[in-house]
């Protein structure tokens, strides 16, 4: 990798924008990736370093470009829960259905983590798979309810997805249905949510 790639990468990482412009005007690679396969775009999206996505965005740079992990600038919006570099990247055109490591969308993730603005944003502004099933046979909604704590974000989340159409009696791989779940964990306002969609 000759320097002026590792410049690029460095001031992405650390959201240095300045930096990262400076690096491209010496002839940087916009898709220079680090040793784990990871572009600029991914390490600015991963460091929610937004007015450097922003640039590197212009000049052209993939949002689907997926590293050693099978991680990319755009799934990883879905691990951060940042609106901004979602919105960042949503002109680039990324792919929603791209798949991370466990085969889900960046809704499943989001779902899970409690993201309630970027759940909302996502569902609000593009046409995501709400149904979306990942490798583990869950959907946003099953992966809300079975890694959620139940509190009112997950609770929140449930609703937004219910709203947007999620399936509520979609089962997992083992024929348990986000209702049995939410049972089995006491999460009582969540179980009423899905009684009352089902």
């Amino acid at each position: 990798m000759n320097e002026q790639d590792s410049a690029v990468l460095e001031a992405a990482g650390r959201g240095d924008t300045a930096a990262v412009r400076a690096a491209l005007a010496a002839g940087a690679d916009l898709e220079a990736r680090d040793a784990h396969g990871r572009t600029a775009l991914l390490l600015a999206a991963i460091g929610d370093h937004v007015e450097a996505a922003r640039l590197l965005v212009a000049d052209g740079a993939d949002p689907d470009a997926q590293d050693d992990r099978d991680d990319s600038p755009w799934l990883a919006t879905g691990v951060t829960g940042s609106v901004a570099m979602m919105r960042v990247l949503l002109p680039a055109g990324p792919d929603l259905k791209q798949r991370n490591r466990f085969g889900g969308i960046a809704l499943i993730p989001a779902s899970e983590r409690g993201h309630v603005d970027y759940v909302r944003a996502l569902l609000r502004e593009t046409d995501i798979d709400v149904d979306h099933v990942n490798q583990l046979g869950w959907t946003a909604l099953l992966e809300a309810v079975i890694l959620g704590d139940g509190g009112p974000a997950h609770q929140e989340i449930v609703g937004l997805l219910l709203a947007a159409g999620a399936a509520p009696g979609l089962p997992d791989g083992d024929g348990v249905t986000a209702l049995r779940h939410a049972e089995q964990r006491g999460f009582t306002r969540i179980a009423d949510a899905l009684r009352d969609a089902g």
